[in-house]
């Protein structure tokens, strides 16, 4: 073998092996091409200035740029597109090239023959341009921007979007528990002027003139209890019959409710009347009360808005004494009550009072009536369970009336005794008995009803500042939302835009920006 053909096959194989290797270089080059660059996009900025893509001055060179961007955006073309791009949005690198594209358009007048620009507009704007791409400065204004509007600008909007929706939720709640309360305090009001049978258009007023139907009442009273002579007499006559000893004596038969008697025969008279068994000829009235904020009242007397009233009067006391105090008289005039074939007496102060107004007889009257009631009720047990030869042996010998007396009998007693114990126990009597002695009194029922419509009437003014709130909320959401949907928009197109200028500068290779971006 010659010389020659060694050296041509050592060449041959030579050139084989470099062919091999470039082959390899070559595929090595494509896999590093074709793998993505993954970048946090909290960390993009520090990653940019990491790899020398950026000054870490940028924001000296931004400062620059902003001024020169405030001063070119003072003389702008009336392009549509360019106004959108200006207006409520921050401008950046992209936001320029794209200005300048449309500037080519608009200002392709001013083009010479060289190709350059002579208007003023395209000059600035292409410098803005070129200040933007020194350095890379472009990119860390967009990265920074970016990290700014994902960290902060679209959770305070989102935020804000939520207290919206909390505070509608909120109003709606209290408009509703408002609504409810106004109309049960209105419901209120309404029913204890029902109960006190007026209307409650004036309410000091209508209370005052409710003391001129007293008269009546006390004499629709006193005529309910003249109906129950029945239930009285049946009462003596069982009592006479269980206690035989009281029938020798003929004032001691009477000792069973005595007041109720008297006002049977004698109705609601005066309590001189009643104490000495004498008519008046004048009675000399208290004065009305009047509405009065005095403090020098009874600090022990209080509204009462239902329930019975407890009878503290001994009714089985023999003698009473009644402590009378005589009141100073307003004034001279009297009442004169004719044909009572006395002498002249004139009285006034307690004496003059009825027995119905006087605070003692009314309530021995009460116990008198419980006492009946009380009696009428255990009648009606017994008559029921009176089947055996016990109880028909005992009543035997009983008067006639009580052995005549059957249960649906003694039921009807009951239920009159029980009608006038509601009547003159009821709340409006109540009421109308202090409102006849206290002037304070009348001030603090008629502030009491008042006030239950002033709260039923500013609760319904809280439930339309509720509405106007909940309606100012809705229509703050309604304005935040499209500022929301905006700013996700242009986070995500500045996201891309950023992605292909660093994809540039690695030979295209693919870029993905990753993180809470992408949940946006």
């Amino acid at each position: 073998m010659t010389s020659g053909s060694y050296f041509n096959r050592r060449r041959v194989q030579e050139n084989l092996v470099k062919m091999q290797r470039q082959d390899d270089s070559s595929g090595n080059a494509r896999e590093e091409e074709l793998l993505p660059i993954d970048i946090y996009y909290n960390k993009l900025l520090d990653w940019l200035l990491d790899r020398r893509h950026c000054d870490v001055k940028w924001q000296t060179a931004v400062l620059e740029i902003r001024e020169k961007i405030n001063a070119a955006i003072q003389d702008m073309p009336p392009v549509d597109e360019i106004s959108q791009l200006l207006s409520g949005t921050y401008i950046n690198y992209f936001h320029c090239i794209r200005i300048v594209e449309l500037l080519k358009v608009s200002e392709s007048a001013t083009k010479n023959i060289f190709g350059g620009y002579s208007s003023q507009r395209m000059k600035d704007w292409q410098e803005i341009v070129k200040l933007y791409e020194k350095d890379n400065v472009n990119l860390a204004e967009a990265a920074h921007l970016l990290i700014r509007n994902v960290n902060y600008e679209i959770p305070s909007l989102k935020r804000q979007i939520g207290k919206c929706q909390q505070t509608q939720r909120e109003c709606t709640r209290k408009e509703s528990e408002y609504a409810s309360n106004a109309t049960l305090f209105k419901e209120k009001y309404q029913s204890v002027c029902k109960q006190m049978s007026i209307k409650g258009d004036n309410v000091k007023s209508e209370l005052l003139s409710l003391l001129d139907e007293l008269p009546e009442i006390y004499k629709g009273i006193a005529g309910a209890i003249s109906n129950l002579k029945n239930a009285t007499h049946y009462y003596e006559t069982f009592v006479n019959f269980l206690v035989p000893s009281y029938n020798s004596n003929k004032e001691t038969s009477q000792l069973t409710t005595p007041l109720i008697r008297y006002i049977q025969q004698h109705g609601n008279s005066t309590v001189y009347q009643w104490r000495t068994g004498k008519i008046p000829s004048v009675v000399v009235p208290d004065k009305r009360p009047e509405s009065s904020n005095t403090e020098n009242e009874q600090a022990d007397e209080e509204i009462d808005w239902g329930g019975e009233t407890d009878s503290t009067t001994n009714a089985g006391s023999d003698n009473i004494d009644w402590g009378w105090v005589v009141r100073k008289t307003q004034g001279s005039c009297g009442i004169t009550l004719e044909g009572s074939g006395q002498d002249d007496e004139v009285i006034s102060g307690p004496d003059a009072e009825t027995l119905m107004d006087t605070t003692q007889t009314r309530n021995l009257l009460i116990d008198e009536l419980l006492e009946l009631q009380g009696f009428l009720r255990q009648r009606i047990i017994e008559m029921k369970s009176e089947s055996d030869v016990l109880s028909a042996y005992q009543f035997q010998s009983a008067p006639q009336l009580i052995q005549m007396q059957s249960v649906e009998c003694v039921q009807a007693m009951g239920s009159a005794v029980t009608n006038v114990l509601s009547t003159l126990t009821s709340m409006k009597m109540h009421n109308l008995f202090l409102l006849k002695t206290s002037p304070r009194y009348l001030d603090r029922l008629a502030d009491s009803l008042q006030q239950k419509l002033k709260v039923s009437e500013k609760l319904v003014t809280s439930i339309k500042m509720m509405a106007d709130k909940r309606q100012a909320a809705s229509t703050e959401q309604r304005d935040l939302e499209p500022k929301l949907e905006v700013i996700r928009t242009k986070t995500k197109e500045l996201q891309g835009q950023i992605a292909q200028d660093i994809s540039k500068k690695y030979k295209n290779r693919p870029v993905n920006i990753m993180g809470e971006i992408n949940t946006i």
